[in-house]
């Protein structure tokens, strides 16, 4: 029996714009869309980890960026 891994994976995105993986054959779980390659698991977690370099979900950084402006700073690129 092998242990080696022949899954063929796809880059996943949510509406939060958070990153995963799921295997390319299966049906993608409601409220995630393909975005970026399909391939080896190794091949997708390092896409993934070149892409997202922001881990706070997409709703939090646009709260963060409506507070700063109504405080009147200048939000920097995270």
């Amino acid at each position: 029996m092998s242990s080696e891994d022949t899954t063929v994976y796809q880059v996943v995105v949510n509406h939060e714009e958070q990153y995963s993986i799921w295997p390319a054959d299966r049906e993608l779980p409601a409220g995630w869309r393909a975005q970026g390659p399909r391939g080896e698991k190794a091949v997708c977690l390092a896409h993934i980890d070149e892409v997202w370099t922001d881990m706070r979900p997409l709703s939090l950084r646009r709260a963060m960026e409506r507070q700063a402006a109504e405080a009147g700073a200048v939000p920097t690129a995270g």
